[in-house]
C-alpha cells in the first residue's frame, strides 16, 4: 500500500512540473518568443494543454474573473500540495 502511495506522491510531482511547463509556454507563445508554426513546437504545447487542461478548464469556470490574469495554476499547486500533505501527514503513517 506504501507503494502505491508513492506513485501516487510521485504523479502529483510530475503533474506539478506539467503545469509549470504549461505556464511558461503559455507566456512564451503569448510574447510570441516562441514560433506556433513549427511542428515540433506546436506538438510540445498541444501535448501540455491536452495535459492540464481538463483539470484547469473547471477551476477556471469556478474562479470569478479577473481580467486578463490566470491564477488556476495557483489554485491548482494548492490543490496538489493539499492532497500531497494529506496522504504524507494521515494516510502514509497509517499504513502498514
Amino acid at each position: 500500500m506504501r507503494a502505491l502511495l508513492d506513485v501516487i506522491l510521485l504523479v502529483l510531482d510530475l503533474y506539478t512540473y506539467v503545469v509549470i511547463a504549461a505556464v511558461i509556454l503559455s507566456w512564451l507563445v503569448a510574447f510570441n518568443v516562441i514560433n506556433t508554426y513549427n511542428d515540433v513546437v506546436r506538438a510540445i504545447v498541444n501535448a501540455v494543454n491536452a495535459l492540464t487542461e481538463p483539470v484547469l478548464r473547471p477551476i477556471r469556470q469556478m474562479l470569478p474573473s479577473f481580467g486578463g490574469l490566470d491564477i488556476s495554476p495557483i489554485v491548482l499547486f494548492l490543490i496538489i500540495f493539499l492532497i500531497q500533505r494529506i496522504i504524507i501527514q494521515y494516510i502514509y503513517p497509517n499504513v502498514f
